[in-house]
């Protein structure tokens, strides 16, 4: 691992590539880098420090919190909203928005965060993440935020990234001039650049999905996974942790597609549009991939609420393409849509 680059240097260097060049978001990347390693370190001496389980209450979305989860909201919206830049954070773990400064009237920014995603995973010692955006804020500045600032589609995004905390500690972002990745080095309590130029691999062969939902997500998409399977011995291999972020980083490096298909009685899927699905697009689209909802192109989607869901399929352009061509062939059964063995 290159130790010559550090996540601070990097931003500083890459600022005057910003058509919108600004000390602000150099200081909010920044800040959200010092925050990810205060949750780090709390997810690293989780069992040590009585914070395993969970805390007793439930956030907007109706899921149990774990004690980590309040944790990492706390520490995230304790750094971001002081640091002058935001003025505004949802958090996934918060039913409303959180303005910051003056009452919001101060601060470039909107970000838009889940804490910690895949947190039902921390007791088995399973990596878990953070996943962020950013957007301009539309109100003019000295004016209040309205709901619109909050609600912008994918597009908007100026910058998205992840935190995974696992066997090694990783900051992934883009500002829209591609993805790098950063290794936390515990030594010395600093972030290198380790992954530049991050994009998918040409071909993916992983294909990740809970196996469980396959009888009650739709007639295509249970199609295209068998056709997964029955390719699998010369290309295909089934891998799911369970939490977004491990699942994308995975994906990301060795090539795949995730999938969180729409349900029979869950129509809209399960993963947050604003906090998990057009983050993460941000990144794929920036490293060769695609992220597509039902309808389309999940940047596209302007979201109506801040809690929104969303049907997630993510990865390698080729089988995320492969996949919607599986949905299309419900209506014309001549269509293959069985992914093809490489040659």
């Amino acid at each position: 691992m290159s130790k010559t680059i550090t996540l601070g240097e990097f931003i500083m260097d890459r600022q005057a590539a910003f058509p919108f060049v600004s000390g602000q978001l150099t200081r909010l990347l920044t800040d959200i880098g010092v925050a990810s390693k205060i949750v780090n370190h709390q997810v690293n001496r989780a069992g040590l420090a009585g914070i395993l389980g969970e805390s007793g209450s439930v956030n907007i979305q109706d899921e149990a919190q774990q004690k980590l989860d309040v944790f990492a909201d706390q520490t995230f919206m304790r750094i971001l909203s002081v640091g002058g830049s935001v003025a505004g954070i949802g958090s996934e773990e918060q039913e409303d928005p959180i303005l910051c400064g003056d009452e919001g009237k101060t601060g470039k920014y909107i970000v838009l965060i889940d804490p910690l995603d895949g947190s039902s995973n921390v007791d088995v010692n399973v990596s878990i993440g953070t996943i962020f955006s950013i957007q301009r804020r539309k109100t003019p500045m000295g004016e209040p935020l309205t709901e619109q600032d909050f609600l912008q589609a994918g597009t908007h995004q100026i910058a998205s990234g992840y935190i995974l905390y696992g066997s090694s500690t990783m900051l992934v972002y883009t500002t829209g001039t591609g993805v790098n990745g950063f290794t936390l080095d515990p030594a010395v309590g600093e972030f290198f650049l380790s992954h530049p130029a991050m994009t998918f691999p040409e071909k993916g062969r992983i294909y990740s999905v809970n196996d469980a939902l396959l009888d009650k997500c739709s007639e295509p998409t249970r199609i295209f996974v068998e056709g997964c399977r029955q390719t699998r011995g010369a290309r295909f291999r089934a891998r799911y942790i369970g939490s977004l972020v491990a699942d994308f980083h995975r994906n990301l490096i060795h090539g795949g597609i995730y999938l969180y298909p729409s349900l029979i009685k869950k129509p809209n899927g399960k993963l947050r549009l604003l906090y998990e699905c057009a983050p993460l697009a941000f990144i794929a689209e920036q490293a060769g991939g695609m992220a597509l909802d039902d309808d389309g192109r999940v940047m596209d989607r302007i979201p109506t609420e801040l809690h929104q869901r969303s049907p997630y399929y993510v990865g390698n352009k080729n089988l995320v393409q492969a996949f919607m061509a599986s949905q299309l062939a419900e209506k014309n059964p001549a269509m293959n849509t069985v992914p093809q063995r490489e040659n």
